[in-house]
């Protein structure tokens, strides 16, 4: 059956423009479809791209557009010749365009996509970046915390302080429910609560330390999270329905305190104590990295300023001790500087009072010796002579003791002929051996300086010392004195193995050897002859008498003057020999001569009676003022005494020689002096003024010096004494006797 159509039939010419037509809407309709499946494909891999709902709503549009395209393939109609030709030019250029935009977008797509995936890996990059300035801020903010709890540790050193303070910041800095710190007790077998923030538990309660949480956390320098139930963290009461927060804990080394004496500290040679850390309960805080970094580098600060308080508390307590130590050193030294100033005054009042009496004793008995006596008065007289003499000595010896151990005796040196000091010690020491029947030779060596610097008055005393020990214990032979100038071998003597010696320019070092064919000396005394008031314990020892103070004297005397002394002796009745070096100066060519006089030991030379010599004597002590007053009659003088000061200046004259006065009264004798020499302009007519004296002390003769005064005696004066005295002061018209 055959349908009937209305369509019109197309001319047989325009047969083939419709089939172009329905190509070109077959192809149209091809790219539009294409295009928004290029299009879904980008957005798809563009996940950053902004606008996807444009490419949603231009792909509908191109669907569309496609679909009405598509549609034309079933709907031609037959149209005029002129609007085919339009129609299949317009659908021509479409398909053209259409098919290079689909194809053009082909190429583009992957260079779209290609920018877009290095904007999303700079966006990733900005993003890891970001996370990274997150960590180093973080890093900075732990940083600014450990800074400001190391500051706030650090602070003090006083460990409680550091400890509880250290709770207190860590809990305000992490915002923490509990934190506390378990101590080991002094045993080291369990750990102790010590300090808690929140104080909710009491301090006290312990724990043994061998528990595994405990060996956990102590094996490893880092922060341990540990169970929230395990007995160190029990310290918060129960959360109820709440999650208790995460615990972690950290050990905190101790500093070995085996060396220190902190009683309150565990005394175990290496220990750690345990700081345990808690967040809040029922949060879902968790630890994070950087704060158990913080806990960590804050338990390393703690045990440092732990450390540096152990150390301080240490050194106050030593501080302490040292403290209270020279508290009592330095009383003990202010009863020492006191009994010793107590005994020089003593010393020095008996010295002025004993001398006084003394030089009466002196003085009358050496008159009475110049009268017709029987022999058993002379006998007496000498005796009384002989044992004033030797308390003078003591004296002396106890002064100059007295004055070497408290550092006030110095020495006073000056130029002096070297060879006269012996030559004067053997003819001082002559007479003595003599009565003995002893030899005393003397032998200096051909290299020995005539003159020499250094403290005459102390070198003539220890080797009378020394000459007079070895007469003093010889019954028979002989006695040998040699000096010489020691050479550098003789130092490595055995027996001065401690001596070591230091010259200078112009300096030599005197050796004296003092033999005797004596009693000798048992070789284990020889240690204890320099001791003072030390004796042997031989029978001639015990019977020669002596006070013991000599050697020891001696001693101290070499020791000022740089040099040392001992004494060889092979035993009881082989004699000994006594060396002693001393370190002396050499004087110049040009000063040799220009040396100054200093007064020897004054005996008889010179004239022997001063007829018609008009002496002053001042003195305020009647027994002395008539004791001296003889003296000086006795020598032909003219003597006029006094009793003050204002009498001597009213009754002293220009016939008056010299003036005696004793200046141990005060201030007023210097007085007197100047008095005088207002009154005597002329130096040619005023008289000799000449201090008579006690006092041993170096102000004493210093003073005299600076006041003018020519010269200065020591009491006790004999006969002898002041006729030497007298020839010497009319002679060079000075004379200050050595104190």
């Amino acid at each position: 059956m055959i349908m009937d159509c209305n369509c019109i039939e197309p001319p047989p010419g325009d047969e083939l423009l419709t089939k172009y037509q329905y190509i070109s809407d077959f192809f149209i309709a091809l790219a539009y479809f294409s295009i928004p499946l290029e299009l879904i494909y980008f957005v798809k891999k563009s996940a950053v791209f902004p606008y996807r709902w444009v490419l949603v709503q231009f792909g509908a549009f191109i669907v569309l557009c496609g679909a009405t395209h598509l549609i034309n393939l079933w709907t031609f109609t037959v149209h005029s010749k002129t609007v085919a030709v339009v129609m299949t030019t317009a659908k021509v250029l479409t398909a053209v365009v259409s098919c290079a935009t689909a194809l053009l977008l082909v190429h583009i797509i992957p260079d779209l996509l290609s920018v877009k995936t290095r904007e999303l890996f700079l966006k990733n990059k900005a993003a890891e970046l970001d996370r990274e300035m997150g960590l180093i801020r973080t890093q900075e903010e732990t940083g600014r915390h450990v800074r400001m709890l190391t500051h706030e540790i650090r602070s003090t050193l006083d460990r409680h302080t550091i400890l509880k303070t250290t709770l207190v910041e860590l809990g305000r800095t992490l915002a923490l429910e509990e934190c506390a710190l378990w101590m080991p007790t002094r045993t080291g077998l369990e750990l102790q609560l010590s300090y808690t923030l929140r104080q909710q538990n009491p301090v006290g309660y312990t724990v043994p330390i061998h528990l595994p949480v405990i060996n956990q956390v102590f094996s490893t320098n880092r922060a341990v999270k540990i169970s929230p139930n395990c007995p160190v963290a029990r310290l918060r009461p129960q959360a109820g329905k709440y999650m208790p927060g995460e615990v972690v804990a950290v050990r905190v080394p101790l500093l070995n305190l085996s060396n220190f004496q902190i009683y309150d500290w565990p005394g175990v040679s290496s220990s750690y104590a345990l700081m345990v850390l808690m967040l809040p309960s029922g949060s879902a805080r968790q630890w994070h990295l950087y704060e158990l970094e913080l806990v960590e580098v804050v338990a390393d600060q703690v045990a440092v300023a732990l450390s540096h308080a152990a150390i301080l508390e240490e050194s106050m307590r030593a501080r302490d001790q040292l403290l209270e130590q020279n508290g009592a050193l330095d009383r003990a030294r202010r009863e020492a500087e006191t009994a010793i100033h107590a005994r020089n005054d003593f010393l020095s009042v008996m010295n002025h009072e004993m001398r006084t009496p003394m030089h009466a004793v002196i003085a009358l008995s050496s008159l009475l010796q110049e009268t017709e006596l029987t022999p058993e008065q002379r006998l007496m007289v000498e005796t009384i002579l002989k044992s004033s003499n030797l308390l003078v000595t003591l004296i002396n010896d106890v002064l100059d003791l007295s004055r070497l151990e408290d550092g006030s005796l110095q020495l006073d040196a000056a130029t002096f002929n070297l060879h006269s000091v012996f030559k004067e010690v053997v003819n001082l020491i002559k007479p003595v051996a003599s009565v003995k029947k002893l030899s005393l030779t003397l032998h200096l060596a051909p290299d020995l300086p005539v003159y020499a610097i250094g403290d005459e008055k102390r070198l003539m005393q220890t080797i009378l010392n020394v000459v007079g020990n070895a007469v003093k214990f010889s019954k028979e032979g002989g006695v040998s004195i040699i000096a010489f100038v020691a050479k550098v071998e003789s130092f490595r003597d055995a027996r001065i193995p401690d001596f070591i010696p230091v010259l200078n320019d112009n300096q030599f070092y005197l050796r004296v050897q003092v033999k005797d064919s004596g009693s000798g000396i048992n070789p284990q005394d020889i240690p204890t002859l320099f001791t003072k008031f030390a004796q042997t314990q031989s029978p001639t020892a015990r019977n020669s008498g002596g006070n013991g103070l000599g050697l020891a004297i001696c001693k101290r005397f070499v020791n000022l003057m740089e040099g040392h002394i001992w004494i060889d002796s092979e035993g009881i009745g082989k004699g000994c020999t006594a060396t002693f070096i001393v370190k002396l100066g050499l004087p110049d060519r040009s000063n040799e001569s220009k040396a100054p006089f200093v007064h020897k030991i004054l005996g008889n030379h010179g004239p022997t009676n001063f007829a018609g010599l008009k002496v002053l004597f001042l003195d305020d002590n009647g027994v002395s003022r008539t004791v001296t007053k003889g003296v000086l009659v006795h020598l032909g003088c003219d003597v006029t005494t006094a009793s003050s000061s204002e009498e001597c200046l009213r009754v002293v004259s220009h016939e008056h020689k010299v003036i005696f006065m004793d200046v141990c009264s005060g201030i007023e004798g210097y007085d007197l002096v100047e008095r005088i020499h207002q009154k005597f302009t002329k130096r040619q007519d005023r008289p000799l003024i000449v201090a008579l004296t006690g006092n041993t002390n170096k102000v004493t003769k210093e003073t005299c010096v600076r006041v003018g005064m020519d010269g200065l005696i020591l009491k006790p004066v004999s006969v002898d004494k002041m006729r030497g005295v007298l020839s010497e002061l009319l002679e060079h018209r000075v004379l200050f006797e050595t104190i």
